[in-house]
């Protein structure tokens, strides 16, 4: 089917045209016609010369008389045509913001016509190669010699073209309860020994990298209690931000009278971890009798309950 059969012909509603005169040419084509009258009696469509704008080929459709088929008898009918789309990607589309000219010679201005609607941005695909206005402007209007579109059989029409190309991204964000594998049991063994300010161990939780923060002796100049932490891995390596309810918590080996901690997160570069620096006194992890620390060995858990999971494709 050509670009020029009714069934690829899409034209704007009426009510939404926008109409304005300024100095400026137009930026990618312009149509003069001489002896606009002959041409008008000879030719039911005139197709301009292929001209190139923003990547693409394109040409226009002037109807004289206007797109009976498209009920525009009595207006000119002005379209705007993508062709040589055969090297195009299977599925192509084009995503075009478009103006139309006519040219004013009495007072040296154009008449650009543009389409004021929200859906300004017109799509052109292998179904809707052609866009435009079936009622660019009425024949009385252009044939009146006072509006100086027509002056001695002569007329001048122009468009500008602008593609809106395709370079953003999209971001999934799911969230997920109770992830499988949300759990990390970390054991500490000789953690009296111990001399680094932090150690950390990390885990994998819904395709993100996390990990447990703990400074033995505190975080805090206090040095009273025992940090605990989860910090994000993921945030490090992006401006994106990742979501975690979780538990934090210092095992009782013997009366399992566990220590633990609930919190909720945005993490983010800034914002990498978040715990408690006051986690446990360091009296009460050092006491024998309350099972926190046996053997030398301390047992942490990170406990992660809701994680949103974040994916982006081009």
């Amino acid at each position: 089917m050509k670009s020029g059969d009714s069934a690829t012909t899409n034209f704007c509603d009426e009510l939404s045209i926008t109409r304005s005169k300024r100095h400026l040419p137009p930026t990618h084509y312009m149509l003069k016609i001489e002896s606009y009258s002959i041409l008008s009696k000879n030719a039911e469509k005139y197709e301009s010369g292929v001209f190139e704008a923003c990547g693409h080929k394109w040409r226009l459709s002037l109807y004289p008389k206007g797109n009976k088929k498209m009920n525009g008898s009595g207006h000119i009918s002005l379209y705007l045509a993508i062709v040589e789309t055969e090297n195009l990607p299977l599925g192509w589309e084009i995503y075009v913001d478009f103006k139309l000219f006519v040219f004013d010679q009495i007072r040296d201005k154009y008449l650009t016509i543009h389409d004021a609607d929200d859906g300004s941005i017109k799509r052109f695909h292998d179904m809707k190669t052609e866009w435009g206005f079936t009622k660019f402007l009425p024949l009385d209007t252009f044939n009146d010699d006072s509006q100086g579109y027509l002056v001695n059989d002569c007329c001048l029409f122009g468009v500008e073209v602008f593609v809106h190309n395709h370079s953003s991204k999209l971001e999934c964000v799911s969230m997920t309860k109770q992830p499988a594998n949300g759990t990390l049991t970390w054991k500490i063994e000789n953690f009296s020994a111990l001399d680094e300010e932090s150690y950390s161990q990390e885990f994998t939780v819904a395709d993100s990298q996390w990990k447990i923060l703990v400074y033995p002796k505190g975080d805090s100049n206090k040095k009273e209690a025992i940090s605990v932490y989860l910090c994000s891995c993921d945030c490090l390596l992006s401006d994106l931000k990742y979501f975690a309810e979780f538990k934090l918590r210092i095992r009782d080996q013997i009366n399992k009278n566990h220590v633990e901690k609930t919190a909720k997160h945005w993490f983010s570069k800034s914002m990498k971890d978040r715990g408690f620096s006051q986690f446990l006194l360091l009296e009460n992890l050092n006491d024998a009798l309350k099972g926190f620390l046996v053997n030398d060995t301390l047992i942490v858990e990170a406990e992660i309950m809701a994680v949103s999971n974040i994916k982006l494709f081009p």
